[in-house]
């Protein structure tokens, strides 16, 4: 049975949040509308959106605060909306759990490109046998196609073709990694470290999987940004600065949220000037 996804857009200016609605709207998305957080909180929360669109800037509790109350009971894609060109407003917003923001005035089609690369990475609690992302999918044929779980890791990705590990990352069975106590699934899109869960963003995860089956190849800044995007090889799009900081972000939170150290890491080595990469076997 065909799923059709869904929108929630918090934003207070009411010509913003109607161009929103019409683009969402236009890419094949049932959309549900707020005009302040708190109703934006209650709009996530009453019909669980793919994606949500944020201004920070709300009449009533702060964006960064609405953030962080979704990220309690939601993996929804957060993309900020905000007419501030403080560094320090973005940085905060993807600390509090924001996926990826965009400068206003946006232009749509940039908007829909941020949406379609999201798209790319399943939802947490998609399973295999999810069927968004299909050609019959309209926000999918819209946006893009989905990227399911690879058929079996591929040389560049650590591991020979017969499966066996050449990386320091333990690939125990297809889209599963052990590494110093940490488990990854990448089928359930789940984290555990010495059997607790760990609760990452869908953004987070996507960085984790891309070290843990790279092993002790170097992920640059650059192709971790491409990653995020969606795109398998350099197709000649523009990564600036600000892309590559915002990979710096999610990795902090990830290593937040794992509890390790950067000055004697666990999993993520930082390659100082150029990416990262698995830290040793211990």
């Amino acid at each position: 049975m065909e799923t059709q996804r869904v929108a929630v857009i918090i934003e207070d200016d009411k010509d913003i949040r109607d161009l929103l609605n019409a683009v969402l709207q236009q890419s094949g998305f049932k959309v549900f509308t707020a005009p302040n957080g708190t109703e934006g909180v209650e709009a996530v929360r009453a019909h669980n959106p793919t994606v949500v669109t944020l201004d920070l800037g709300l009449p009533d509790i702060d964006g960064f605060e609405v953030i962080r109350q979704l990220r309690l009971f939601s993996d929804a894609y957060i993309v900020m909306l905000t007419a501030r060109a403080e560094e320090l407003d973005t940085l905060m917003g993807l600390e509090a759990g924001a996926d990826d923001y965009i400068t206003k005035p946006f232009r749509p089609r940039e908007l829909r490109a941020r949406i379609s690369a999201m798209l790319r990475r399943p939802r947490a609690s998609e399973d295999s046998h999810a069927t968004e992302g299909t050609a019959s999918d309209p926000a999918a044929s819209d946006l893009g196609p989905e990227v399911s779980a690879p058929a079996a890791a591929s040389p560049s990705a650590g591991v020979t073709p017969t499966g066996t590990q050449t990386s320091d990352a333990e690939a125990t069975e297809e889209g599963r990694f052990r590494h110093n106590g940490l488990s990854l699934d990448f089928c359930t899109r789940t984290t555990e470290i010495d059997g607790k869960p760990v609760e990452l963003t869908r953004t987070e995860f996507e960085l984790l999987h891309a070290v843990l089956e790279s092993g002790r190849r170097v992920r640059t800044k650059t192709d971790l940004v491409r990653r995020l995007r969606g795109d398998e090889y350099d197709a000649g799009g523009f990564i600036s600065e600000a892309d590559e900081r915002t990979v710096e972000v999610h990795v902090g939170n990830v290593r937040r949220k794992l509890g390790d150290d950067s000055r004697s890491p666990r999993w993520l080595e930082t390659v100082r000037g150029v990416g990262y990469r698995l830290a040793p076997s211990r």
